[in-house]
């Protein structure tokens, strides 16, 4: 291993956060400062969701095991639960 980088992907406006691979390693999501989550195609190093909703910095995302929801967590101390297909929030807690 030779600890090259292999893709570089830009769209946040502040400070990257926590990112998280999706189970089958093909998506890869983004947590950022600017109050934005953003899903990417790995392969392609396409962006093909923002998911909006926090009202604060956002520092933490995870994949549901099977790879069909995504939960965030933000300094506005809530946990959403999105729907990674439709973009659309499933829970607000």
């Amino acid at each position: 291993m030779t600890g090259q980088q292999i893709q570089q992907l830009e769209g946040h406006h502040r400070y990257v956060r926590a990112i998280s691979f999706s189970p089958d390693g093909k998506q890869l999501a983004s947590a950022s400062y600017d109050r934005t989550i953003r899903l990417w195609v790995t392969a392609t190093r396409e962006q093909v969701q923002q998911l909006e909703g926090h009202n604060d910095h956002v520092h933490a995302v995870a994949f549901s095991p099977d790879g069909k929801q995504l939960a965030s967590a933000s300094s506005d101390q809530t946990v959403i639960l999105w729907d990674i297909v439709t973009g659309e929030q499933v829970q607000y807690l």
